[in-house]
């Protein structure tokens, strides 16, 4: 029998701009402020995202499930 694989990639999605004022206000700090990721990153290109947006990246681990939040940047 062959086990399935593992799922390395986790969920990513792009998040609205009434979502995105959402979580800045959560967290009370501006774009900028969150972790980047290029919009050249396949997860960001997979999902969509284009600079200036806000990519949230869903985990689940045996401790719980987190949300995590990445600022997409224009590649150099």
């Amino acid at each position: 029998m062959v086990a399935s694989p593992l799922r390395l990639v986790v969920k990513h999605e792009v998040l609205s701009a009434s979502e995105t004022k959402k979580v800045m206000k959560r967290f009370k700090t501006t774009l900028e402020k969150f972790p980047r990721i290029l919009e050249t990153d396949p997860q960001a290109v997979k999902a969509g995202a284009k600079p200036g947006q806000l990519l949230a990246i869903y985990r689940k681990d045996p401790t719980g499930e987190y949300t995590y939040y990445r600022y997409v940047i224009q590649a150099a």
